[in-house]
């Protein structure tokens, strides 16, 4: 054996030592990793691969009830089918596998594959559209359709291997029982799901009743009492496999159920006031102008009855309106469009608290109320014209009539625009003939804002509209938002496109638009002009003249009532002030309406009406709109409601609406004939109950008890 083959055996008995000691070190610290990982730290590695392997879903709560003041559901709830995709598993498919699974479900369900898709990204990605991303937790089964039937449903949940990660179970959805065929939409208002925006803030705000897969009132009391009725979410903790699939329940936390909101609403009283203003919308619509000789359009109206002494709304109606129903059943974006469309006569806005028009001669008590708190008195005599010249314009008097020098009761009550003229001319003359003296004294205009008008009443209901008074600062601040664009016309030669009418104000407008003149001052003296109001701000202010002078905040809540049937809050009428006027004037207008019904305006559609039993105070009006035929008005109250009924472009206010009126007065009074039957009265009593409905124990309403016999 040689020295060099020794030697090369040594080197590899050694190199095999090292690997040996290496490949020893490398299992002893793997087994000392592993001691540590199940022994030492075992529990607490095992705890987080459970959480890993645990998914939190949110349980809908059941939404609270809607109720009339009789305990009469408006708004319930229904169960419903409805198919939800769970879009992690979905997300694991291959892309041809999971655009088959899609369309599968399109088919099924009759969707678009494409709208199911986009329902399915998370809000705030790449790819999301507002209002039809999902806004909930990704482990969450997405909706993408309701109202299933029974027979799709079945499909569905039979062939998992076909439908796999679809799911579908009953869920709650809003249901409107209307009692007395009601439809109360814009009171009511809607549902629709939560925005990003909003979830967002509630979360930074520490809301935890709402997530991402709630909805939220968008209108009516469901958007006001929306904290209440929405109640708390429960979420059920699931075991999922490593694909995503639901392998076993782990622990659950009971949703709770909204609370119910009682209204002042009377479902009976709601009914009759809908009808009639439908009614009388149509019978205008059958009925010529004798102006344009074609028919009315009437092509909106609005009624609010209001309890005198509370602000409390008994019923509140606008036309045109729309199915709350569509809502419930997830809203298509055609349907959308028509609710907003001004050629079907925009549906979604509510005339009764929204609509804002000219209100005509029922403008004249307040006008009456500023004139004998400055200056007049009640033997004031003023001359009832045919027509009263300012300028080089004649302001006509209803169909040119003149009844001589009449007091302001006998003004109301045949309702002389020439009186009133004289008034608005005489405070201008005095107080403010600097037409450009925005400060100027006007007593009308502060009786108007006294009353309430100008300004949102405070009703319970978002989005009400606030009128506006016309007066020299307004006028002013028109000018200068307007300014540039009638200049635009002015300084440019008239051209085909442009009427002479158009061009000849713009003109006119450009040099003084600014200046409150005395055509101004005696336009709003009736209600005309650039004044507009709401039905329901009327109404408040002759509940005013009624109570003696107080102005509430309507008010459509009554009460808050837990599950349980426990009343946990009561919801006051509320006082927003009083008008700065003397009981004696306001006695005296008082008196003067009475005559309105006796033997004014209205009295031709109140023959044969109980008016010594149901005492009832009325003023009527139509209101002149350029380029449209008159709106008409009925304004109306006895001690304990008042009735507003107006119908645009419908012609005088009696003849439009006077019909309607009757009716109303009749259901609330029990009137049949010439008679008053209590007993037929549409509520119990003739006024509004004080108590409110008795609930059971699940929160369901008790019928009332029977009287003896």
């Amino acid at each position: 054996m040689t020295p060099s083959t020794g030697s090369s055996s040594h080197r590899s008995r050694l190199r095999l030592i090292v690997i040996q000691a290496l490949a020893f070190s490398l299992l002893a610290t793997l087994a000392a990793r592993l001691y540590y990982l199940q022994v030492v730290t075992g529990e607490e590695y095992q705890g987080k691969a459970a959480s890993q392997s645990v998914r939190d879903v949110v349980v809908q709560p059941q939404r609270g009830l809607i109720v009339d003041a009789m305990g009469r559901p408006l708004v319930t709830n229904r169960l419903t089918w409805v198919a939800s995709i769970d879009r992690t598993l979905i997300g694991r498919m291959e892309p041809r596998v999971r655009r088959a699974l899609l369309n599968r479900v399109a088919r099924v369900i009759d969707e678009e594959p494409r709208r199911i898709a986009r329902k399915l990204v998370l809000c705030g990605t790449e790819g999301a559209k507002e209002g039809v991303c999902w806004n909930g937790s990704p482990y969450q089964p997405v909706p993408v359709a309701q109202d299933l039937d029974d027979a799709t449903a079945l499909r569905i949940n039979e062939q998992p291997e076909d439908f796999p990660g679809v799911v579908v179970v009953q869920q709650s959805v809003r249901d409107y029982p209307r009692p007395f065929d009601i439809n109360a939409a814009h009171l009511l208002g809607y549902l629709s799901p939560i925005t990003e925006d909003e979830l967002t803030a509630a979360e930074l705000g520490g809301d935890t009743s709402v997530h991402g897969a709630s909805v939220v009132g968008r209108a009516g009391v469901e958007k006001e009492y929306d904290a209440w009725l929405r109640g708390q979410p429960g979420y059920e903790r699931v075991k999922v496999n490593a694909n995503g699939e639901v392998i076993g329940e782990e622990a659950d936390v009971r949703a709770q159920p909204g609370d119910t909101l009682v209204t002042s609403i009377d479902a009976k009283v709601q009914g009759i006031v809908e009808h009639q203003l439908h009614k009388m919308i149509m019978t205008a619509r059958g009925t010529v102008d004798p102006v344009s000789g074609r028919p009315f359009e009437a092509d909106s109206g609005a009624a609010v009855v209001m309890d005198v002494n509370t602000g409390r709304i008994i019923a509140m109606a606008s036309q045109p309106t729309y199915d709350p129903e569509v809502w419930a059943d997830g809203i298509t974006q055609k349907q959308l469009k028509r609710l907003y469309s001004e050629a079907a006569g925009t549906p979604l806005l509510g005339r009764a608290m929204q609509g804002q028009f000219a209100p005509g001669s029922t403008w004249k008590p307040f006008m009456t109320a500023g004139a004998l708190t400055h200056g007049y008195t009640t033997d004031t005599r003023l001359n009832c014209s045919s027509a009263f010249t300012v300028g080089n314009r004649d302001f006509k008097n209803y169909e040119s009539g003149a009844y001589g020098y009449i007091s302001f009761a006998d003004a109301l009550r045949v309702s002389c625009n020439t009186f009133f003229y004289r008034i608005g001319y005489d405070y201008w003359q005095r107080f403010g003939s600097d037409v450009a003296d925005v400060d100027a004294k006007d007593p009308l205009v502060e009786q108007a804002l006294d009353f309430g008008f100008g300004s949102a009443t405070g009703i319970d209901i978002p989005g009400e509209s606030s009128g506006r008074i016309a007066d020299r600062k307004w006028k002013r601040d028109y000018y200068k938002s307007m300014k540039d664009y009638y200049c635009g016309i002015a300084d440019k030669p008239q051209d085909a496109k442009t009427s002479d009418f158009v061009y000849k104000f713009a003109y006119e407008f450009c040099i003084e638009g600014y200046a409150y003149r005395a055509g101004d001052a005696v336009n709003f003296a009736i209600g005309q002009g650039d004044t507009i109001v709401t039905p329901l701000q009327l109404a408040r202010a002759y509940g005013a003249i009624a109570n003696g002078g107080t102005l509430w905040e309507p008010r459509v809540g009554k009460a808050i009532v837990s599950p349980s049937g426990e009343v946990i809050r009561r919801i006051p009428p509320s006082k927003a002030g009083t008008v700065g006027v003397p009981n004696a004037v306001l006695s005296y207008i008082d008196d003067a309406l009475k005559e309105v019904s006796r033997t004014g305006t209205l009295s031709w559609k109140l023959g044969g009406f109980p008016l010594d039993d149901v005492v009832l105070r009325a003023k009527t009006g139509s209101a002149e709109v350029y380029g449209k035929q008159s709106t008409g008005w009925v304004a109306s109250y006895t001690d304990d409601y008042v009735v507003v009924m107006m119908i645009s472009q419908g012609g005088t206010g009696s003849g439009s609406t006077g019909d309607g009126i009757r009716k109303i007065w009749e259901a609330l009074y029990g009137v049949e004939g010439e008679t008053v039957v209590p007993r037929k009265a549409v509520i119990p009593g003739t006024v509004p109950p004080d108590d409110l409905p008795v609930f059971g124990r699940d929160g369901s309403i008790l019928p009332p008890a029977r009287e003896e016999d």
